[in-house]
């Protein structure tokens, strides 16, 4: 049965801007480079199990397309630069500096029903591995 794995993220930083201020010191806020690389390098197991990852962002679609070419993501990103996908599922976020941010939460949905939620995520690096194993049991 077809998956699609949404993972949900606060940003992933580009190396000509600086991250928000304190950036690193809050809680849940790193690691969404890694997350999104162990999520790329494991993109074939994903496949294999049947499911398509798809990630989320409210960052631009701009800051998401550099993002994407220089990591060489092969699947979507979606922007939700305007919450509306946050809001509607009831998402968590956080704010910095008047922008919000989505925190860490994955969702595999199957025959338009989430069958499983992972929250809190951490660390974000090693995440693939817990969805990897659900997929497989599941």
């Amino acid at each position: 049965t077809f998956r699609l794995v949404i993972f949900c993220y606060p940003m992933t930083g580009n190396p000509n801007f600086p991250l928000p201020k304190n950036w690193n010191s809050i809680p849940g806020a790193r690691g969404c480079t890694a997350q999104n690389c162990s999520f790329r390098d494991n993109y074939d197991n994903l496949v294999k199990s049947n499911a398509l990852p798809v990630g989320v962002s409210t960052q631009s679609i701009s800051d998401i397309k550099e993002m994407t070419k220089r990591l060489q993501i092969p699947y979507d990103i979606v922007s939700d630069q305007y919450l509306l996908f946050a809001s509607r599922m009831s998402l968590p976020t956080f704010i910095i500096e008047d922008k919000t941010f989505l925190k860490r939460v994955t969702l595999i949905i199957q025959k338009k029903i989430i069958k499983k939620v992972f929250y809190p995520i951490f660390p974000p690096n090693t995440h693939i591995y817990d969805v990897l194993e659900w997929l497989k049991k599941n």
